[in-house]
């Protein structure tokens, strides 16, 4: 077994393969960049290292400083996580070079199958069924731009993880869809060639996790589903499939392991395909690296794909064949996202304020307390997964955790994961890749219409004992603290989101009775607790998580959703003065909606636009965020340049 491994990765892969190398006794070595100093990873790693540069490219993607510091710490091994250069061949020539493993398949696997165009006709050629599709330079396929079959998705060559894909509906959608899925390609695969393919209607989307060792031995540990995607990316997945029959599995496991084998596969890989209405598969890719999805096929086979990956790569067989191999129960992920679902899955980079992760879950994570969410990073905060002995139960257990996954300051997708995790259409198994797509606004809607719906009164009560308390443990010298709580006014005017209530209240023993609309509520059995507040009205008791405002406002999550809570009887000191300060956009000023990169300026000074034209595009999270024109109108300013770094709220464009 190895020595030291190095992980040339960050964030909750990093946290994992660190686990498990510690779990076989191998010391670890974290890079980090500038932006990363003091993150779990490095904390967990018994050595870690600097990377000098302040971009992805000049850090995480640099080979030559990833290099040089594996030399330099003395290491065996190299694990790339996924992203980054887990694909990369060149850097598995830089690892050999080096004399040092890298902890993956063969670097013709790596190209082979990291090559979609290949790929597919390596698939082809197995009798392994490909959706139909065109392959060519951009100028060769917009040639043909009038007779293809649309709707169709372009395609990055050397892309993955729902990165490089562009649905065109039209001949006229097409060039710019190939130029923005070129850039895209380019800028996260090095690698900017494209190429297009048939789009199959309500497909779902389903992945074969292979294991193979270096003596010729290969093995599937089943199927994921993963047909819950937005933008291509994946949301929620889950093992087993639901939707696959007995026969059907054997089917698309034989597909996947041909593939396997006739690569000399060995380490770990996943074979995906799309399954369409009449129950027909097609190769969609193979990714051959770890999945971020593994934990649920880890939850149902009990094998522990990360070490599986290190034992082969240190040139030990498989200590279980086909036969070993059992699914059992059921396995939900759920990929907590810093976005907003309300604003189109926006981007929302910024400063956690109030973190708390659930109880009796699995957390692949790298959070672990309030911390900064970098814009030049992917979105995902973290991976949660239950294990349940069936679907049904799995689903209730999923949806009852998120309801105690609380994240202030950042908007994040957890609300929105709790209500597809609801909808009957999920429950009963009525989805496809393109259920987000196109049910997201009625989703949302749904959301609304349930945080209208529920009765604020506990939200009320749970921060009046919050504030109670906490203004009592406020330091003496806080001259609003003692107004607020010594004063002997029994009653206090409280706002719950746009909801007042007049609250009397006085103590009772250890709680409270508290009357409302001339009916008295005992409020009793609380517990405080890192911000959670335990209480019961009554017979009934309730959960919350409150972080307490600079105003003193608090904000109060209840069942995933956040409720601004107010007392109208006290203000803070910032209240008593007002400091102007930065213009807010208008339809004469166009502001980023998030922290992010200018990658691209659509117009210059004195240029005349329309309605929704796209001004420039703003980089942000590993997407790309289209900034449209509010009004017809013409340029009069244009206040950044490609390549510069904006921040939320920040002008960059002002309007005649």
């Amino acid at each position: 077994m190895f020595r030291k491994l190095l992980i040339a990765n960050r964030g909750e892969i990093a946290v994992r393969v660190i686990r498990s190398a510690h779990s076989l006794g191998i010391s670890t070595v974290a890079i980090y960049s500038e932006a990363d100093q003091g993150a779990l990873h490095t904390e967990m790693a018994d050595e870690a290292y600097l990377l000098q540069g302040d971009d992805i490219s000049s850090t995480y993607l640099d080979i030559p400083q990833i290099i040089s510091i594996a030399q330099r710490s003395g290491l065996d091994a190299i694990h790339p996580g996924y992203g980054f250069l887990s694909e990369n061949a060149a850097f598995i020539q830089a690892c050999q070079a080096a004399n040092i493993t890298f902890v993956g398949p063969s670097e013709e696997a790596i190209r082979m199958m990291g090559n979609k165009l290949e790929a597919r006709s390596f698939a082809k050629k197995l009798g392994v069924p490909v959706p139909e599709g065109i392959t060519g330079s951009q100028e060769e396929i917009l040639a043909q731009k009038d007779e293809l079959p649309y709707p169709i998705l372009a395609k990055a060559a050397a892309g993955g993880g729902g990165k490089g894909m562009r649905i065109v509906r039209s001949s006229e959608e097409l060039k710019e869809s190939l130029i923005s899925t070129s850039r895209e390609a380019k800028a996260y695969f090095g690698d900017d060639a494209v190429y297009i393919e048939k789009y199959l209607e309500e497909p779902r989307h389903i992945e074969f996790q292979l294991l193979g060792d270096q003596h010729g031995n290969l093995v599937h540990l089943f199927e994921r589903e993963c047909s819950l995607q937005r933008r291509y990316q994946k949301i929620i997945e889950e093992a087993p499939s639901p939707t696959l029959t007995p026969e059907l599995r054997a089917k698309m496991a034989e597909a996947a392991l041909k593939l396997g084998e006739a690569i000399g596969y060995y380490n770990a890989g996943t074979v995906e395909f799309l399954l369409d209405a009449n129950q027909d598969f097609y190769f969609l890719e193979m990714n051959t690296r770890v999945q971020v999805e593994h934990p649920v096929t880890e939850m149902t086979t009990g094998v522990d794909i990360v070490a599986e990956q290190l034992k082969v790569a240190a040139g030990q067989k498989l200590s279980f064949t086909q036969e070993d191999l059992q699914q059992q129960g059921h396995a939900i992920e759920c990929r907590i996202y810093a976005e907003d679902p309300q604003q189109n899955f926006l981007p929302s980079p910024g400063e956690i304020t109030y973190y708390h992760a659930p109880d009796s879950v699995r957390l692949d994570t790298a959070i672990t307390k309030p911390t900064v969410i970098e814009s030049q990073y992917d979105p995902m905060i973290s991976k949660m997964v239950v294990f349940s002995q069936n679907r049904e139960e799995c689903i209730r257990q999923s949806i009852d955790a998120l309801e105690n996954y609380v994240v202030h300051g950042i908007e994040t997708n957890i609300t929105y994961l709790r209500a597809l995790l609801r909808s009957d259409d999920f429950q009963q198994n009525t989805i496809s890749t393109k259920y987000c797509d196109q049910r997201t606004p009625e989703i949302i809607e749904r959301m609304n219409e349930e945080k209208q719906s529920l009765d604020k009164f506990p939200i009320a009560v749970a921060g009046l004992v919050y504030n109670l308390a906490t203004l009592r443990a406020e330091p003496a010298n806080s001259v609003w603290a003692e107004i607020g709580f010594w004063r002997h006014i029994p009653t206090v005017s409280i706002l719950v989101d746009e909801d007042s209530f007049l609250l009397e209240f006085s103590r009772n023993g250890s709680g409270y009775e508290v009357n409302y609309q001339d009916t008295p509520y005992q409020v009793h059995n609380v517990n405080l607790e890192d911000g959670k507040v335990d209480f019961s009205v009554d017979d009934t008791a309730y959960s919350c998580y409150i972080s307490s405002q600079q105003d003193l406002s608090q904000q109060i999550s209840w069942k995933t959703y956040e409720f601004h809570w107010q007392r109208n009887d006290l203000m803070s000191p910032a209240g008593f003065s007002s400091e102007e300060g930065e213009q807010e956009a208008s339809d004469d000023r166009v502001s980023s909606p998030m922290p992010g990169k200018v990658i691209q300026l659509n117009i210059a000074a004195g240029d005349k636009v329309k309605r929704g034209d796209t001004l420039l595009i703003v980089e942000a999270m590993k997407m790309e965020n289209q900034i449209v024109a509010p009004r017809d109108a013409e340029v009069k300013e244009v206040l950044v340049e490609v390549s510069e770094r904006v921040d939320k709220g920040e002008i960059l464009i002002v309007l005649e």
